[in-house]
């Protein structure tokens, strides 16, 4: 039997020259902007133009790229090595497409699906699952032969490595000197009314990573979660991490990027830059961003794959 394993996310510009095609992708994606159909093309062609040198640009600071493609091309090939199974990778929004990689798969039997976000949303998992059973369906590939899981926030596993990378950031000073900040990607406000889970998986896998600490004695002088990522007008969910930041009562922070298992522009870009200044402006003595889990989330995959083998 020919099993391929299917790794899902977001994606990311694999050059400049894509940054367009992301941002055009995602905003005309109607689990991002649910409006119909040519009042979300006259939105999304508003945001991109008025994004796409910015975005451009801070992707030129990030070496012209986004992390999100190196981080995974690496974690496929560890797991090729580690899994006697072929392993490939859908992005959402950029190259490699779902159509394009599942064409070239039509013979195998089964897919084993790991959505690479923890948190179910239908900005995200549900989109980046849409996207794949459309492609399906037009390549006539059984939906049946498909296995899936929608959510994982709370596999031991993907939490004891939210801790590993927090104890990384922290190295061997007092975590009684810092405040630990879980960030995750905010959402609208309006998505979450209408019954999206997100906030409230977001919420659950904060509790355990905070029961986690307890368990390894690490205590830190308080601990938070706020959203990042804000854009536009609208409320989104609450607290927004500047305001959080704001807040604090010591000035070291530990910013960990709940939301997010492989790192990208929100991590390399937003929160290791642009909240970085914030923080300095901020007056904060030490600021530092723990790595997302990366190739760490090949021991995730086993674990989630062996269970349907």
């Amino acid at each position: 039997m020919k099993i391929a394993v299917l790794l899902l996310n977001m994606g990311g510009p694999n050059n400049l020259s894509e940054v367009k095609i992301f941002l055009n992708n995602m905003f005309n994606d109607k689990a991002i902007i649910s409006a119909p159909f040519f009042i979300r093309k006259f939105i999304a062609r508003s945001i991109v133009k008025n994004r796409l040198e910015e975005a451009t640009q801070n992707y030129r600071l990030l070496g012209g790229v986004s992390p999100i493609v190196k981080h995974t091309k690496e974690l496929v090939d560890e797991l090729k090595k580690d899994m006697k199974k072929d392993v490939f990778y859908i992005m959402r929004y950029t190259p490699p497409f779902a159509y394009d990689v599942l064409k070239e798969l039509k013979d195998y039997d089964e897919f084993f699906v790991v959505p690479l976000y923890p948190h179910f949303s239908s900005t995200t998992t549900q989109s980046s699952l849409d996207d794949l059973f459309k492609a399906a369906k037009k390549l006539k590939i059984d939906k049946s032969k498909f296995r899936m899981i929608d959510k994982f926030y709370d596999n031991d596993i993907y939490n004891k490595i939210i801790i590993k990378r927090v104890k990384e950031a922290l190295q061997s000073d007092n975590p009684q000197d810092y405040e630990l900040v879980f960030s995750a990607h905010g959402l609208p406000k309006k998505i979450i009314d209408k019954g999206d889970p997100y906030m409230k998986h977001i919420k659950q896998n904060v509790f355990y990573a905070r029961k986690e600490l307890l368990n390894v004695g690490l205590n830190f002088f308080n601990t938070h979660l706020a959203y990042q990522s804000r854009l536009g007008p609208m409320e989104w969910i609450k607290p927004y991490l500047e305001d959080k930041l704001k807040s604090l009562k010591k000035k070291k922070v530990i910013i960990y990027p709940i939301a997010f298992l492989i790192d990208n522009s929100e991590t390399e870009y937003e929160l290791n830059i642009e909240y970085r200044e914030l923080a300095k402006k901020l007056g904060f003595e030490d600021y530092r961003v723990a790595k997302a889990p990366n190739l760490l989330v090949k021991d995730i995959v086993k674990d989630i794959t062996t269970q349907w083998s």
